[in-house]
């Protein structure tokens, strides 16, 4: 039996949504072909996404989300020494964007789509991270490991300087020989350069 709109959500819509572009991809996934795939008519869709564009929004944003959110744990435990979370943030951001361009490529070469016309999504999201960052990075100059005369924009740096590692339009050099140790000389590279006394 088709679901009625009153037990249609957001959230079911943007699972729809992922799938409908997995198969279609950006340019031929349309509001139509979700209501299908959900059993409902359009008009059910648009009740929660007033355009297409918000839907493709909505959709983007909770891909990017699924990474802060995996990040946000590491970024916050207080009981780990912050060079140790520093590292362990920074690989996890790396494996977590690797994961999603060679798992699911096609939803990966959709996403790189929609990034790029999306809103406010991906601003949002890379606020998001180096906030995440900035924590750290203030947490290692609480603790007296870290020296940096603004947090936030050490943050930034780190950000923009690992840039290689976790930035889509890199991702086809994500799966050569050697970008392990690249990272890993990259990674020591910064941590050297944010203790405290260099």
């Amino acid at each position: 039996m088709a679901p009625s709109s009153e037990t249609l959500t957001a959230e079911r819509i943007l699972e729809a949504t992922e799938e409908v572009l997995r198969r279609h991809g950006p340019a031929k996934a349309t509001v139509v072909d979700v209501a299908r795939a959900l059993g409902v008519s359009h008009g059910s869709v648009y009740r929660h996404f007033r355009t297409k564009a918000a839907l493709r929004e909505a959709v983007t944003k909770r891909w990017l989300d699924r990474t802060s959110l995996e990040l946000a744990g590491i970024a916050a435990e207080r009981d780990r020494d912050p060079e140790q979370r520093l590292r362990a943030w920074l690989r996890s951001l790396f494996d977590a964007k690797r994961r999603k361009a060679g798992q699911d490529p096609e939803l990966f070469a959709t996403y790189m789509v929609l990034t790029r016309e999306s809103g406010q999504a991906v601003p949002e999201h890379i606020a998001d991270l180096t906030a995440q960052l900035t924590d750290i990075v203030r947490a290692g100059l609480d603790a007296g490991t870290f020296t940096a005369s603004d947090p936030a924009v050490t943050a930034r740096a780190v950000f923009h300087a690992t840039g290689r590692f976790h930035d889509p339009c890199y991702a086809e050099e994500w799966a050569a020989p050697g970008v392990e140790a690249e990272f890993e000389a990259l990674v020591d590279l910064v941590a050297r350069g944010l203790r405290a006394g260099h």
